[in-house]
């Protein structure tokens, strides 16, 4: 069902953009809906590249109209599905989903959030969300607990076409940043929605360009796509370099042999986004040598292996950064 009755996002139009009243919104209600703030015209250029990756692909009807989206419900797939990965990788590896999270408008906004040293995570996250399917429904969570790092960090969700509720845009409830992490169901990790703490939970219709922003530790949900169509969107995360960040952030530790920024930039044309969070001073946490020490002294094997990965991909890509200054 639907969820039609859920009070309205608080809409903030572009064209009247206030960016000195940003910080005290965001502190109050723990998230800004931002319409039209980037153009449409952009958004669907995009939109189109990874619609033609899809449509290869074989997710849509056959014969339909791509752009429609309308969904061969055989194909239907999700993370962690063999089949998903191989397509969402050609997906990631587009330069121009990278390039989406450094427009200067965005920048601007999230400068006024968190200051002029702004770092923008390294890996954007592409929502590819078959409809009708209960298994791929993402439920009331909080990003920090997959994040980590530090709690003062921002996710930005972005639809890449009009996105009425039908299609499962996301849920917001208001103000529950201010309650820190929340209790989770120790089997699933969901937050429970009765027992999540906040104020009203807030939905709406989001067109391409609207812009969804919020605190790491507001608590959210997708609504259920009952569509025939596929759900596109991508999110990604931002927060001041004066704060440490999970390093995990920034490298592949969980598939280094099957994903790597070598890979993903070997079709691109520009190397201005390559490495680009390289240049800067940032706090890991955990260090370098924290890394080292924890690849030996973890209590089991995986997290040994997964911190002895992240510690050479960090060495990789600072030799490839080396070799090759932009």
């Amino acid at each position: 069902m639907i969820e039609y009755m859920l009070k309205p996002f608080r809409e903030i139009y572009a064209k009247h953009l206030d960016l000195g009243s940003l910080n005290e919104e965001m502190n109050a209600h723990g998230y800004l809906f931002l319409k039209g703030l980037i153009p449409a015209k952009d958004v669907r250029r995009l939109l189109d590249e990874i619609v033609e990756i899809l449509h290869v692909a074989e997710w849509f009807i056959k014969d339909s109209d791509p752009a429609s989206r309308v969904v061969n419900i055989s194909s239907a797939c999700g993370d962690p599905d063999p089949a998903f990965k191989s397509v969402y990788e050609k997906v990631f590896n587009l330069e121009s989903f990278h390039a989406f999270t450094h427009q200067a408008i965005l920048r601007q906004v999230m400068h006024q959030l968190v200051g002029s040293n702004l770092l923008i995570h390294p890996k954007p996250v592409g929502r590819l969300i078959f409809p009708n399917c209960e298994r791929l429904i993402v439920h009331a969570h909080q990003d920090h607990r997959a994040i980590s790092g530090d709690s003062e960090s921002y996710t930005v969700w972005m639809p890449l076409h009009d996105c009425p509720p039908e299609l499962g845009p996301l849920q917001i409830l208001e103000a529950s940043h201010r309650y820190g992490l929340q209790s989770v169901d120790p089997e699933t990790g969901i937050i429970p929605k009765e027992s999540a703490q906040g104020a009203d939970w807030v939905a709406g219709h989001l067109n391409a360009g609207d812009v969804l922003i919020f605190h790491s530790l507001t608590v959210h949900a997708a609504s259920a796509n009952v569509s025939n169509q596929l759900r596109i969107s991508m999110d990604c995360r931002f927060q001041s370099a004066e704060r440490p960040i999970d390093p995990a952030n920034l490298v592949f530790p969980g598939s280094s042999k099957q994903k790597s920024w070598e890979k993903t930039y070997s079709n691109w044309h520009s190397e201005s986004l390559k490495y680009f969070w390289t240049k800067m001073p940032l706090k890991l946490n955990p260090s370098r040598a924290e890394l080292a020490e924890l690849a030996q002294t973890s209590s089991s094997e995986k997290m040994r292996s997964r911190y002895a990965a992240i510690l050479s991909q960090l060495e990789s890509q600072q030799l490839s950064h080396t070799q090759n200054p932009t």
